[in-house]
């Protein structure tokens, strides 16, 4: 019924000169796009159960928190206070200049060199490299 209600309004926006090929594509990606839909919705129920049916859950983000409280101290002074700022208390990256007195362009070189080096060392404290 889908394709039927949406192949109405598509063929009074489209000038279709070979109707069968046409229809064929139109079909083919509405039907994909249905397809998406539907994995999308099942991965967010899975991911749902996944969090509420498991007690090590609560743990894990906890660990996860702790070590990236960890790798934030070895940041740069810089990029630890404008990471903070952005990711931590949701500043823009103009609240954060004229928080910090920081060119607008330098603060976000702090946050996207500061978002790297807390992913290597996370990564690296996690897996004991």
């Amino acid at each position: 019924m889908g394709i039927f209600e949406s192949l109405i309004v598509k063929l009074r926006q489209h000038e279709v000169t070979n109707f069968k090929s046409w229809l064929y594509v139109f079909v083919r990606n509405y039907c994909l796009m249905e397809l998406r839909k539907s994995k999308r919705a099942v991965m967010v129920e899975l991911e749902e159960e996944l969090v509420d049916n498991d007690p090590g859950f609560d743990q894990y983000n906890e660990d996860r928190l702790t070590l990236m409280e960890d790798c934030l101290d070895t940041l740069s002074e810089e990029q630890r206070h404008c990471v903070r700022l952005f990711y931590l208390k949701q500043h823009c990256y103009q609240e954060i200049a004229e928080i910090t007195g920081y060119d607008i362009g330098k603060v976000k070189s702090y946050i996207q060199n500061g978002k790297r080096n807390l992913k290597i060392c996370m990564e690296k404290k996690a897996y004991g490299k």
